[in-house]
């Protein structure tokens, strides 16, 4: 995997306790598998985030951080994952859960009107809170089996794609020593 090109891109544990406002994390901070990329804690991480990102609850990215301390999975991987859920594509994921749930449960969907009020909400959540939370589950640990996987052959294929590329290298600069041995070598018996 990338390591240098994640790490670009992601806070140092230093830079998150140096943070005014993050600073009551720093005990939490001090795990060292948090911050680690390899292949184990990205694969977690992504469990754990795709996990998080299916939950139909608010505050994911908090779940997500909880989560990855106690699984010892990468932490911003973990919650950088969890926006695969956002403002963009949380109505159609949901939706689609809520079906996937019904037919899970086996019960018929329900036609909803929108009406933007916050006891239409309410009551609307009564009636698909059931079917919405099981497709949610579901989904979550389905997809997040999936990333786990993909990511887990993505970075076998990247670090054999590595060795590859340095028995290659390998192989060239010894051909290169060798030809300047054999040039030496004619050299100095011309002389």
């Amino acid at each position: 995997m990338p390591k240098k090109a994640l790490q670009k891109y992601f806070p140092s544990p230093e830079t998150i306790k140096k943070h005014p406002s993050l600073q009551f994390l720093s005990p939490l901070m001090a795990k060292p598998n948090l911050w680690h990329l390899n292949r184990h804690s990205v694969g977690r991480a992504f469990i754990v985030g795709i996990f998080c990102a299916f939950l139909p609850l608010p505050f994911q990215m908090v779940i997500a951080a909880f989560i990855a301390f106690y699984a010892n999975s990468n932490l911003p991987v973990s919650v950088g994952l969890v926006w695969i859920s956002n403002p963009i594509t949380i109505p159609p994921m949901f939706y689609a859960t809520y079906q996937f749930g019904t037919y899970l449960l086996d019960i018929p969907t329900r036609t909803i009107e929108v009406e933007l009020s916050l006891e239409w909400a309410l009551a609307e959540l009564n009636q698909i809170w059931q079917p919405l939370f099981v497709g949610s589950l579901t989904a979550g640990v389905i997809f997040s089996m999936i990333g786990y996987f993909a990511i887990s052959i993505f970075w076998r294929m990247h670090i054999i794609n590595h060795w590859k590329q340095r028995h290659e290298r390998r192989v060239i600069y010894r051909q290169k020593m060798a030809e300047r041995k054999a040039l030496r070598k004619e050299n100095s018996e011309t002389h």
